[in-house]
């Protein structure tokens, strides 16, 4: 039975904090000073939102954190209760304010990890996709699906992506324009493999994606790097490589959010570079990794669902959608070219995961992703207003940046440049892992920071910029 609520809060609501936090950080110290115990049940967010005086959308965010966190967890049909192993960390680390214990348990080499801007994989559909799998394999002709099939992937999950495509980001593609692969990183071999031969140019922003750079290279590209700036990349570097008579075959860019400094392709950049391409007639390979996340006004459409453009390959993920360690992507282009694409897939993968592929089109199809995709948004958002919360607490007059309208990362560029260079390793020194600019520069030398913050939780997130503030 559950007992009578009666923990007290104080909530300012003119805080900078958010008021999910504060509920969060209350409720997190009420379980390290003992007053909730290991196993303890909690009131539904509707009760606890009367009781504190909130609307429950507040108090579900609020739990939406401490589940993910850890601190909570989730019975089906008994309710919510105090978790038992519970994430303590560091006594010198504040969560919001609020110091925790240490845990006793051996720790990894970083306690801290900035990645390249990864999803929360806490948050993922698991539940729903082992659901999935059981009703697949539960089907009367489930043995249909255990032999080969098309090397481009399921054809109905084609279509799915397809409708997903045409409906969401403007494009006018069917099934035959499209080859599943396993990631994105395997559509960008598969690119560069069946597009570049020895010799061959390819234009690559800088700063830049490094695993892409070296996709090009290993099928034999020289690199050209061209410069980006808070528009996007620079018109300017492309028609001055151009016009230097060497063979562009492609460039490879990331317009939607770009990577690494999170800067949108502009309006006028994105019709040039279109009309530079049908003009010399090299390939725009769009990489469009992480267009589910984004926060503000409707995401840009892609370079690829322009009709004047006549020489594409358009690259997505699912991975970051359902979880990283689904390898789900998909290469789209003409239908010519994506025949060639299949012929060199069954090379090195005769087939994609089609029993995945249909797990997760059945998703799609009850409607599981689009309401994740919602949670996510929602989830994401919180995170990021979160981060520049903090960014303008602690690095406000150490370094550049702004609130970007979306990815899970934002762009550092410390005032002070001579601290940069020796920052990564005094880091590790803290247990603090981050990549440093060169992961990012090919021509230049960027001095800027990618600070990821979609897998982190709040706490980590605060104890890691207040460090690198501290070191900056």
């Amino acid at each position: 039975m559950i007992r009578p609520w009666n923990l007290e809060m104080q909530l300012d609501f003119q805080a900078e904090k958010s008021v999910y936090l504060q509920i969060a950080d209350a409720i997190i110290e009420a379980i390290r000073s003992g007053r909730l115990k290991k196993g303890e049940a909690l009131p539904g967010t509707r009760a606890l939102s009367e009781h504190i005086g909130v609307n429950r959308n507040t108090v579900v965010e609020a739990v939406n954190v401490l589940q993910n966190e850890g601190w909570i967890i989730t019975k089906e049909r008994a309710g919510t209760f105090v978790a038992d192993d519970l994430p303590f960390r560091s006594e010198n680390m504040s969560y919001s304010g609020t110091a925790v214990k240490i845990n006793t348990s051996p720790a990894p080499v970083y306690s801290i990890c900035f990645d390249d801007g990864y999803p929360d994989a806490r948050i993922a559909p698991v539940k729903e996709l082992a659901r999935a799998y059981r009703q697949i394999f539960n089907q009367k002709a489930r043995w249909q699906m255990m032999g080969y099939t098309n090397a481009l992937g399921d054809e109905s999950f084609r279509a799915a992506i397809a409708r997903m495509l045409n409906h969401h980001r403007g494009m006018k593609i069917d099934v035959p324009h499209i080859c599943i692969t396993r990631g994105s990183q395997m559509a960008l071999y598969l690119a560069a493999q069946s597009l570049i031969q020895q010799g061959d140019y390819v234009l690559v922003e800088d700063p830049g994606y490094h695993p892409a750079w070296e996709a090009f290279e290993h099928a034999g590209a020289k690199l050209l790097p061209v410069r980006v700036d808070q528009d996007g990349l620079i018109i300017a570097d492309i028609n001055r490589h151009l016009q230097s008579g060497k063979s562009v075959k492609a460039i490879y860019t990331t317009p939607h959010h770009q990577y690494p400094t999170t800067v949108t392709l502009s309006l006028s950049r994105r019709v040039e570079l279109i009309r530079l391409s049908n003009e010399y007639g090299f390939t725009i390979i769009e990489d469009d990794y992480d267009n589910e996340f984004h926060f503000g006004h409707r995401p840009i459409l892609p370079l690829s669902s322009y009709n004047e453009i006549q020489n594409y390959i358009y690259i997505g993920t699912m991975s970051k959608v359902v979880a990283p360690a689904l390898r789900i992507g998909y290469l789209v282009s003409k239908a010519s070219y994506i025949q060639q694409i299949g012929a060199l897939r069954k090379i090195i993968d005769v087939q994609g995961d089609n029993i995945m592929e249909q797990a997760v089109l059945q998703l799609i199809e009850d409607g599981t992703i689009k309401k994740h995709l919602k949670k996510m948004t929602l989830y994401y958002r919180n995170k990021r207003d979160n981060c520049f919360r903090l960014l303008n607490q602690y690095m406000k007059d150490k370094a550049d940046y702004r609130l970007p309208d979306g990815g899970l990362a934002f762009w550092i560029v410390p005032r002070q440049q001579e601290r940069v260079r020796y920052l990564e390793e005094r880091l590790k020194e803290k247990g603090i892992r981050i990549s440093g600019p060169e992961q990012y520069n090919l021509g230049q030398d960027t001095q800027g920071l990618r600070l990821s913050y979609g897998a982190l939780s709040e706490a980590q997130l605060e104890e890691g910029i207040q460090v690198i503030a501290d070191l900056l």
